[in-house]
């Protein structure tokens, strides 16, 4: 059997640190944090008692709101730049290419909410669907532009195709340790309600981008916060929104039990 490169060697010791591992934990346990946030952000805007972003953006600029809110964005901060580090070290010791792609893909995405949460930690305000919107405008202002964001669009609605089938055959369950109790059940349903929601939630913000395209108009693709906010105009859509935000919830309480029982 060939000896492994070194950077190999180096990423397998630092994965198996013990500060590494529980900084991962943490991480795992701030996106847990997140998607509870926006689900209840969600469901006040179902039932018009709040407003908001419902989005990572807005999640976090209303924990920095509340008593001792800064200090837990920060341990969220903490816990994003390790599962960015983690991600790394997942794509050097990974075999397959596909495999390899995954965990960059999650590594910019942890990176990227990273950078939210430090610009929200030191005062600077972040409108995400203003944000969406602009970048949108300015792709369909460049030549094929449309295609580009159509391609996007189907990209985020593959994704959510992901999730919701990850829910539905509960392929999420992979890689962790669950309790032999009572406990397994119920995280089980947690995980499947969450997974699907999530799905739904993405397969609606990826059609609002193709839409943006198709049309021509920018302001359909507003992220996950204007994707969220126009159910509210649909028959019925407050409804739907509800249970969305449930889920995201359920979701986030997911991550939270994942934070413990995932098999790093």
């Amino acid at each position: 059997m060939s000896a492994m490169p070194d950077s190999e060697v180096l990423a397998r010791r630092a994965e198996n640190n013990p500060i590494v591992r529980t900084l991962a934990r943490v991480g795992n346990a701030a996106i847990g944090l997140l998607h509870i946030l926006i689900g209840v952000i969600a469901i006040a805007i179902a039932l018009r008692t709040g407003g908001g972003n419902a989005d990572q953006s807005g999640a976090l600029q209303a924990l920095v709101k509340v008593p001792g809110g800064l200090f837990v964005v920060w341990a969220v901060i903490v816990g994003l730049i390790a599962l960015t580090l983690w991600q790394i070290l997942q794509t050097v010791v990974a075999r397959k290419a596909w495999k390899r792609v995954s965990e960059i893909a999650k590594g910019v995405v942890y990176l990227v909410l990273a950078i939210t949460a430090i610009t929200v930690a030191f005062g600077g305000g972040s409108n995400s669907s203003a944000s969406e919107k602009s970048a949108s405008a300015k792709l369909l202002g460049t030549p094929g532009g449309v295609f580009v964001l159509a391609l996007i669009g189907l990209i985020v609605v593959a994704v959510g195709i992901g999730f919701l089938v990850s829910g539905i055959r509960k392929t999420f369950e992979r890689g962790m340790r669950l309790p032999p109790n009572a406990l397994a059940p119920a995280t089980v349903t947690l995980g499947r309600v969450g997974y699907i929601a999530k799905g739904i939630a993405l397969g609606i913000v990826g059609g609002l981008i193709v839409a943006g395209a198709v049309t021509y108009d920018p302001g359909k693709a507003s992220g996950l916060d204007g994707a969220l906010k126009s159910l509210t105009q649909l028959p019925y859509g407050v409804f739907l929104l509800l249970a969305i935000g449930l889920g995201l919830i359920a979701y986030g309480v997911f991550w939270c039990v994942r934070a413990v029982a995932i098999r790093l």
